[in-house]
């Protein structure tokens, strides 16, 4: 009946390529994700001393105020 394709209708044989492709692209996703919410974490974890070292490093704040604030933390 279906004659050249050793039984498979028009070639269905490699559907399973098709269903590892999908499989593949779900794990490269997913490992993106994960690896996207951990660096967001990361930069959240900032503590009260480490923004004000900021503060000072970029010039927005002179030594006087750094000092004051520090003694505040």
């Amino acid at each position: 009946m279906y004659h050249g394709f050793n039984g498979h209708a028009l070639g269905m044989g490699w559907g399973w390529i098709i269903g590892i492709f999908i499989l593949v692209a779900a794990i490269i996703i997913i490992v993106y994700v994960v690896r996207q919410n951990n660096t967001v974490h990361r930069q959240e974890a900032k503590t009260p001393l480490d923004i004000l070292k900021e503060r000072y490093a970029r010039g927005e704040i002179d030594k006087t105020e750094f000092e004051e604030r520090k003694k505040d933390l």
